[in-house]
């Protein structure tokens, strides 16, 4: 592991420590010797432009990618916001100012892919 920004050789993992799955899949990353960096996203929060940016690697929506049982998604009421593409900014706009809504952890894979890395077949696909 580096604490580097990524480069094209590497991988890169938005973390939070805290999180179990998180440091699942960081010690997962290890034990397959795969060379990545770290980005404490809560810490380092993404902006709108590189948010949007992961979204195209994960193929996903921001509502896709939203931890709605938080509680400050609760205070939101993003369980009631439409998921539609014109209410795609509101999304991103809420998770760049509220980084603990974003499901963890992410992976950036070296080819330019990405994937939510929550489970045991996400983190093989990455092999």
């Amino acid at each position: 592991m580096t604490a580097d920004a990524t480069t094209s050789e590497q991988y890169e993992i938005w973390h939070n420590p805290r999180c179990t799955k998180s440091r699942h899949a960081t010690a997962f990353l290890d034990e397959a010797g795969i060379d990545y960096s770290v980005r404490h996203y809560l810490d380092q929060p993404p902006t709108a432009d590189e948010l949007r940016a992961v979204l195209a690697r994960l193929g996903a929506e921001p509502w896709e990618i939203t931890r709605t049982g938080e509680s400050i998604a609760k205070e939101l009421g993003v369980a009631s916001w439409r998921r539609e593409t014109a209410d795609r900014e509101r999304w991103i706009a809420a998770l760049v100012e509220h980084p603990r809504l974003i499901q963890r952890p992410i992976v950036l894979t070296a080819n330019g892919g990405a994937v939510l890395a929550r489970d045991e077949a996400a983190l093989r696909s990455l092999l």
